[in-house]
């Protein structure tokens, strides 16, 4: 039998609710501008920086903290393990909200909205952009059909959601096949740069790194959409499911870890561990928030029933992963012109108002939609 969490209907305007609706004015009213005046109007980009904070955050974070949707749908539909029910709806609406916050952010930073169709006719069978792009906008729309029984669920035309129920395995197989061809290709897109990425991170292994790396975030990020969620919506946490998905995440992470030394072993990169100045210390940060701690904290069985633990354990994880993305992306990249870059604050009130707009998003989708779904026995 099965029974929905209910929530109080009525949205209420609290000081949470203001401050992301102030963002999301601010943003806007910022994005506006660029579309009128050109990028150079908001940004601090140039020449040696053509990609920044916007890359960074939103593309490169935004695509791997919405790898918790492929991961948890593969866990229910194909790995038949129906405990991981109450799980599911939260991380697929996490995931499409995370893709949709990064084509926001795309469309931003590119430019000329109208024109997003150009990419799938006048396209470059050469570019790994082009696979991406197709991957994502495929993706996303994969995870509308995933997530659409919740709005049907919601708005009582039941006999669509059960249709979609029906066939959903299909569209299931379809969206983790997108998602490991564009999770391992972000990491693809740096190859061109062995002699500007920093040895510590360019290998040709980049796009194994990606992919499992991935693994690893979209499992914190199911805990820690979970654990933040029961709090905002006073609801029980479901800690039996999220301490077997803490108990995974050791072995991801050892695998991770394993492939990371394994690599800069074989290519003769350990001289760079110790001696490269800041890059080793955004190394090495990177190493220790989001694999070290992450990996010893969820080895013990106390810290996985916990919490407390759980959402401690999931935000160094995801932390370490993210700073990742900026090395990758931007920190460890060398430039052959002293030419500098800092985000302008109009850059990160782009950022941060998409990021307040998915917050609004998941909270009233909560409200007002069958989210949350707990199986009795």
């Amino acid at each position: 039998m099965k029974m929905y969490i209910a929530l109080n209907p009525r949205l209420r305007l609290t000081p949470l609710v203001w401050v992301l609706l102030t963002l999301m004015s601010l943003g806007f009213v910022v994005a506006m501008i660029r579309y009128v005046n050109g990028i150079g109007a908001i940004s601090n980009l140039n020449n040696a920086y053509s990609w920044g904070f916007w890359i960074s955050f939103d593309l490169y974070t935004g695509v791997a903290i919405g790898s918790g949707a492929f991961i948890m749908a593969s866990i229910v539909y194909i790995l038949d393990l129906k405990e991981f029910r109450p799980l599911l709806r939260p991380a697929v609406l996490t995931g499409f909200i995370g893709y949709i916050m990064v084509i926001t952010a795309l469309l931003v930073d590119l430019g000329r909205p109208e024109r997003i169709w150009h990419m799938m006719i006048y396209q470059n069978h050469t570019s790994i952009l082009l696979e991406i792009g197709i991957c994502v906008m495929s993706y996303t729309a994969v995870l509308a059909i995933e997530f659409a029984p919740v709005v049907f669920e919601g708005i009582k035309w039941q006999k669509f959601a059960h249709l979609i129920h029906r066939f959903i395995m299909p569209f299931v197989i379809l969206g983790v096949v997108l998602s490991t061809l564009h999770q391992s290709s972000l990491g693809s897109l740096q190859l061109i740069q062995p002699t500007k990425l920093h040895p510590l991170w360019w290998t040709p292994l980049l796009p194994l790194m990606f992919f499992s790396s991935a693994v690893c975030i979209g499992l914190a990020m199911i805990i820690f959409e979970s654990s933040l969620s029961s709090r905002a919506f006073h609801r029980g946490l479901e800690t039996h499911l999220l301490e077997k998905l803490a108990r995974a995440l050791p072995v991801a992470l050892a695998i991770y870890l394993i492939l990371k030394f394994g690599d800069l072993a074989f290519g003769g990169d350990f001289q760079y561990l110790f001696t490269s100045g800041t890059m080793s210390l955004l190394f090495w940060g990177e190493i220790m928030l989001g694999v070290l701690i992450p990996l010893f904290m969820f080895l013990f069985k106390r810290v996985r029933q916990s919490p407390t633990g759980l959402l401690v354990g999931a935000a160094s994880l995801l932390l370490g992963m993210i700073l990742n993305r900026f090395n990758v992306s931007w920190f460890a990249i060398s430039r052959s012109t002293d030419v500098t870059y800092f985000p302008s604050w109009m850059e990160v009130s782009v950022s941060a108002a998409i990021f307040a707009t998915g917050i609004l998003a998941f909270g009233l989708t909560a409200r007002y939609l069958p989210l949350f779904e707990h199986e009795e026995s």
